[in-house]
């Protein structure tokens, strides 16, 4: 997929006020550590994350969504009547019907010329939005795109501490929980348009996806009650989240011309520092590319990697005249890697 007529002419983000470290995590599980003899501060050790956010109970994925997209109608110069679509990219949803983007339609009190749909992927949803919206630009069927994403990570968050303190619990038991510590909550915006309108910001250049569902087992969620529950193997998981992602990496590189050497910034979606030591060693990718939010924030769905991308550029850590890739991996499995060249000046 090549991309000429688009650009990302405005990103912003929205996060929640309540923090959790990874300490406190640990301190809610101190009867199963106590049991099991689990030593203190592995959470931390093993995934490199610090911290992460939540929003307060019962707060719904429209609400974080609207926070986000209002975020970025603050900074783009065009108006809310403008927009022709609207896309809701994120894993949690309000119900199933009607589309969780109407809720955040109303919210944002958008024209009612624009479309609107939900897109899920798992944690490729925002990327997949990119692709669409992108590739509606490209066409000329529309001209501005607004995509957001709001996850909520708390129910999982509750459902499985409860699922672990359940004194049946063995050290085997729990291993298929133990990513489900690592998940955070947080909102992203962006606001896409025909490159001609917005010709100083990044570029969206080309995607290159690969996908292998024979892995569609190892990491699956659902409801369960009020919360949610996911069961993942954490270390097939990423094995094969690797070589998917190698597999992307190819096809990205034969579509774009590119090799590691090319990208000034390199976004990927935040699992933690294992995955991430894994995946840049599997590409070859140098290590001071990398541009990281896990360690504060954890894995927050859809939300990470864009995400990330708008914190690297209020960080000046991706600014005009560089290449940046984001390199998106997903539960099913799927890769996405999206290219984006940002113009001089």
């Amino acid at each position: 997929m090549r991309f000429t007529q688009v650009a990302i002419e405005s990103m912003a983000y929205a996060l929640p006020e309540e923090v959790w470290t990874s300490a406190a995590v640990e301190e809610r599980l101190a009867p199963l550590y106590e049991r099991l003899g689990l030593p203190e501060g592995r959470l931390e050790l093993m995934t490199g994350i610090k911290e992460r956010r939540f929003w307060p109970v019962a707060f719904r994925a429209s609400e974080a969504s609207a926070l986000a997209g209002e975020a970025v109608l603050g900074k783009t110069r065009f108006e809310r009547s403008e927009m022709d679509l609207l896309v809701h990219a994120a894993v949690c949803r309000d119900r199933l019907e009607p589309a969780t983007a109407s809720y955040v339609h109303a919210a944002l009190g958008l024209d009612a010329g624009t479309q609107i749909f939900d897109l899920s992927n798992a944690c490729l949803g925002f990327l997949n939005a990119m692709v669409v919206a992108g590739s509606m630009i490209e066409s000329g069927q529309i001209e501005r795109a607004l995509i957001c994403s709001g996850e909520n990570g708390r129910p999982l968050m509750e459902h499985t501490l409860a699922e672990l303190l359940n004194p049946e619990q063995t050290r085997k038991s729990i291993k298929p929980y133990f990513a489900n510590l690592t998940i955070g909550a947080g909102a992203v915006a962006a606001v896409l348009c025909r490159a001609d309108l917005a010709p100083k910001r990044p570029r969206l250049r080309a995607a290159a996806v690969a996908t292998d569902t024979s892995h569609s087992g190892l990491c699956e969620g659902d409801s369960s009650g009020d919360g949610l529950a996911m069961l993942t193997d954490s270390e097939e998981l990423l094995v094969a989240g690797i070589g998917v992602a190698k597999a992307a990496w190819a096809r990205f590189c034969e579509l774009t011309g590119w090799d590691a050497s090319t990208p000034d910034r390199v976004i990927t979606h935040q699992v933690g520092s294992a995955h991430t030591r894994a995946l840049f060693e599997a590409l070859g990718l140098a290590a001071e590319k990398d541009f990281s939010s896990f360690e504060t924030l954890g894995n927050i769905g859809s939300v990470s990697c864009p995400l990330t991308l708008a914190q690297a550029m209020d960080a000046g850590a991706y600014t005009p005249g560089q290449r940046a890739a984001l390199l998106g991996i997903g539960s099913g499995l799927s890769s996405l890697m999206l290219a984006l060249e940002w113009p001089e000046g």
